[in-house]
């Protein structure tokens, strides 16, 4: 039934789009992308997603977690299409709001439902809804309110008054010390797991200190690409090793200022040619002094409007080699890919780290860590049934690894919370313990007859 209606609310996405003037099946696409990074945290909904989006029955879900990757960024800002038929004042964006809420119901609907799934639900109805009201846009400017009355109750005069000064600007927050390139390898070493990956890190950085010390010195040297490709699942800590890399270029003296700056396709490419040329030296400003960290880099490589993007992003890392390092990252099947397409790319990425998924050891570690980190402590029997849930996770591609142990918690927390729901005055120990009850499978969160709507 699930995928039944999850095919209809694609079918209604489409007329809807289609009656907007936007093609059918463009706004199809969109849904099924957007419905995947809805219902990527569900067991059983990649199946689902496949047989509702008839995909060939090859066996593989991997078109599902792709159609996930490329659309995360929606669950926190608006479609494509909706953004342009809000941009063109389209009296159709609101139905087409609508029908994208509905398909995204009917994707959290999809496999065995998740919390995360349905709270992930919510958040995006409520984001597109509110994109196509206009609630999301804050007033330009903030006109002065007055009482109706001639007099304010001061004795004044409305309109008679001075204005009120100005407020005292606050202060600017004193910058974090910049970290010593010892205690940047400290922190990269203190992550969890990542054997190959610190190996790595370490490798490069003594690569490009000897570099640095021999050009000091007078003698020649090779030009070292400093540009890297970063590989594996979701969840690895691809972008946490990025700000550290950043890091690590500054204290070598290869970075004024070693800050990240992270985007995805949609954040380099615009809506017409030309255009994505600006956008994306724009992106690229931002990032001077620092690294530009490019998340699923390989959907720059989907059209025209990507290969533009990637064309300047060639001719910018170029014009910006003393002063900007490009990090390219997503799966390794598609990240060869995409270094591929271009020749520029090939010769500026020709280091490739990989991050290997976590082990069921690693994983509960960093379940445990992030539980700390919000003030719960698993009971060791909680900790056991982590365990055994890590190992009957399927570790292919798409695995969540981090994000995965995340989501369990944000599962458990919302189980913990339901737990106590009869205990008026719960106990600090009742707060913070996690127990093997809160890391069930199955939740019965409102299956109560007075909860049921």
């Amino acid at each position: 039934m699930s995928t039944t209606a999850f095919a209809a609310a694609l079918d209604a996405l489409a007329a809807t789009a289609t009656a907007a003037g936007v093609s059918g099946p463009a706004a199809r696409t969109e849904g099924e992308r957007l419905a995947a990074a809805v219902a990527e945290s569900s067991t059983g909904a990649p199946a689902d997603w496949i047989a509702a989006t008839a995909r060939p029955a090859s066996g593989s879900l991997q078109p599902f977690f792709d159609a996930a990757m490329s659309a995360r960024r929606w669950r926190n800002a608006p479609t494509d299409l909706l953004n342009n038929l809000i941009a063109t004042g389209s009296p159709h964006s609101t139905r087409y709001a609508e029908a994208l809420a509905a398909v995204v119901d009917a994707a959290a609907n999809l496999g065995d439902p998740s919390i995360s799934a349905i709270a992930a639900a919510e958040g995006t109805k409520a984001v597109h809804r509110s994109a196509a009201q206009g609630r999301d846009k804050a007033p330009t400017t903030t006109q002065p309110q007055f009482p109706t009355s001639e007099g304010d109750g001061t004795g004044k005069a409305v309109g008679s008054e001075e204005p009120a000064p100005e407020p005292e600007p606050e202060p600017e927050p004193e910058p974090e010390p910049e970290k010593t390139l010892e205690e940047l390898l400290e922190e990269l070493d203190q992550l969890i797991g990542l054997g190959r990956v610190k190996d790595e890190i370490h490798r490069q950085t003594e690569l490009l200190r000897i570099e640095r010390l021999r050009g000091e010195a007078g003698l020649s040297a090779p030009t070292l690409t400093r540009h890297l490709v970063f590989v594996g699942n979701p969840g690895t800590g691809k972008t946490t090793v990025g700000r550290l890399v950043a890091g690590i270029y500054r204290a070598l003296g290869l970075l004024d200022k070693g800050h990240l700056v992270e985007v995805d396709r949609s954040e380099l490419v615009a809506g017409y040619l030309g255009q994505t040329a600006e956008k994306t030296t724009a992106v690229v400003e931002r990032a001077l002094g620092g690294v530009l960290f490019i998340d699923e880099a390989y959907a720059l490589a989907e059209d025209q409007y990507g290969r533009e993007a990637v064309d300047t992003l060639v001719k910018d890392m170029e014009d910006h080699r003393d002063d900007l390092v490009v990090v390219v990252a997503g799966y390794p099947g598609p990240m060869a890919r995409f270094i591929g397409t271009n020749p520029g790319l090939e010769s500026r990425f020709a280091r490739t780290i990989t991050f290997e998924d976590y082990s069921s050891d690693e994983l509960r570690q960093i379940f445990g860590s992030m539980a700390r980190a919000a003030d719960f402590e698993p009971e060791p029997a909680a900790l056991e049934r982590f365990d055994r849930l890590a190992a009957d996770q399927a570790r292919g591609e798409g695995f969540g690894n981090g994000r995965w142990a995340r989501n369990v918690l944000d599962s458990a927390v919302a189980r913990h919370a339901w737990r106590l729901r009869d205990v008026e005055r719960p106990t600090l120990d009742q707060l913070r313990t996690l127990v093997p009850e809160d890391l069930e499978d199955v939740v019965d969160i409102g299956t109560d007859s007075e909860a049921t709507t």
